[in-house]
């Protein structure tokens, strides 16, 4: 499992071990470990395709969530895809069997944010690389580690102002991390090449999810409604304030023209659906 002490691949790698599975990670941090001797432990080696290649030997199924969000210092989506190369083709080479990739809702080579365009090019590797593959397409996942669902619930904690970008009527359906997983796992377990595409069984427009957020964090925010280009000037000073990035551009240009790049040839299933259909 790629990045088992982070967001998905940490719920993967706690629904593997449940089942008595043998589990061993690649990362990027080696030594925070909250699964102690339980699972084995390797960096990831991109830069040594030979070491990559050694820590994957006796591999049978990689659960693949290594990604980053956005480009940002030393990191770039292009260097992302490139990693992702290295990764099928080190697999490939050590004979594992089979690849789960977490790809995104709506992948494009043509679209203009990076974020979809690279995740176009990772899945069309893994397609041509003669793996066995089950590639899974979530919209936004959320759970207790969910970086955009606590960033808002932070600020709206800590700001008497909540800043949305534009209507807030574009639409968002989320699916909870622990569900990914459980699809995933299912998939892991499965021999013929699938690319499902998966969201949760509610819909909200951007407004309601930040009202139902205000809710149950019992926050007194005031909701006020900005132009994106106001929005992300303020969220540039925040993030200056609290030296991390709060939001960029292509993630706000996602969830706007989230609507947009429906595509009407995919069939977005109710998770229940989905799981069923697995059994």
């Amino acid at each position: 499992v790629t990045g088992a002490f982070s967001y998905t691949g940490k719920y993967i790698t706690e629904l593997l071990l449940s089942t008595g599975e043998r589990i061993q990670t690649l990362t990027g941090h080696p030594h925070r470990n909250p699964f102690e001797k339980r699972i084995i432990v390797f960096p990831y080696n991109f830069d040594n395709l030979d070491k990559l290649k050694k820590t994957l030997e006796g591999v049978n199924t990689l659960y693949n969530t290594y990604w980053i969000h956005f480009s940002y210092h030393k990191s770039s989506i292009d260097k992302a895809v490139e990693n992702t190369k290295k990764l099928v083709l080190a697999a490939k080479e050590a004979g594992v069997k089979r690849i789960v990739h977490i790809s995104v809702s709506n992948p494009r080579e043509t679209s203009p944010l990076p974020y979809f365009r690279g995740k176009a090019r990772a899945e069309e590797f893994i397609i041509n690389s003669k793996l066995s593959y089950a590639i899974i397409r979530p919209t936004i996942i959320f759970g207790l580690e969910s970086i955009p669902i606590n960033n808002i619930a932070y600020f709206l904690r800590k700001f008497p102002l909540f800043a949305v970008f534009g209507s807030g009527k574009y639409l968002i359906r989320p699916i909870f991390v622990g569900d990914v997983a459980e699809i995933a796992v299912k998939l892991g377990h499965r021999e013929e090449n699938i690319i499902v595409d998966i969201a949760g069984p509610e819909v909200f427009t951007y407004d309601q999810l930040v009202h139902l957020i205000v809710e149950k964090v019992n926050s007194r925010a005031k909701i006020i409604h900005l132009p994106p280009e106001i929005t992300l000037f303020i969220g540039k000073i925040l993030g200056y304030i609290l030296k991390d990035v709060t939001i960029n551009r292509n993630e706000m240009r996602g969830l706007v023209e989230a609507k947009r790049r429906k595509n009407r040839n995919k069939i977005y299933f109710r998770i229940e659906a989905v799981l069923f259909s697995l059994d």
